[in-house]
């Protein structure tokens, strides 16, 4: 199961080292972490153990996550809606998603309207090209507020 790397006598890392092999490439949320040591078949009181020990020391967290998680989305254009999807499937708390969003203070208008101008050139030409735009900003995650502003941006261009 494992496909890290073992130690000199073949066996596979305690699940502390290979949890912090996991942090080394990325962050994680608890979640994340327990659900993959789990699939390498470690014992659920060794998985929580290394958690506690990780969040102890300082390696793990879910706030730094979620604070990078944000920042990083937002860097590729996703709006709040998806954003918060995501984070809920990575095992995130409602409230720590909701500080990250505001912490990350994004001007979510202005953010789809980018998006918008990138991906679009033209001015909206019909209705049908409206709905089109509106449907790839709420796929990006945004709500029907921040598109229709985005929208009305475009058209003031």
């Amino acid at each position: 199961m494992f496909s890290g790397k073992k130690s000199a006598a073949g066996d596979p890392p305690s699940a502390y080292d290979y949890a912090v092999m996991l942090l080394a490439r990325r962050e994680h949320s608890v979640a994340e972490l327990r659900g993959k040591m789990a699939r390498n078949d470690y014992a659920q009181q060794e998985i929580s153990e290394a958690v506690e020990q990780l969040q102890q020391a300082g390696l793990q967290s879910d706030e730094r996550f979620c604070e990078v998680f944000v920042r990083s989305r937002i860097g590729r254009g996703q709006g709040p809606l998806k954003i918060d999807a995501e984070l809920r499937q990575r095992g995130v708390a409602s409230a720590l998603i909701a500080l990250a969003l505001e912490a990350a203070d994004t001007d979510w208008r202005a953010l789809a309207r980018e998006v918008l101008l990138r991906k679009y050139a033209s001015p909206v030409s019909d209705a049908r090209e409206r709905a089109k735009r509106l449907r790839f900003l709420a796929s990006r995650g945004f709500n029907a507020e921040q598109s229709y502003a985005a929208l009305a941006a475009e058209d003031d261009m």
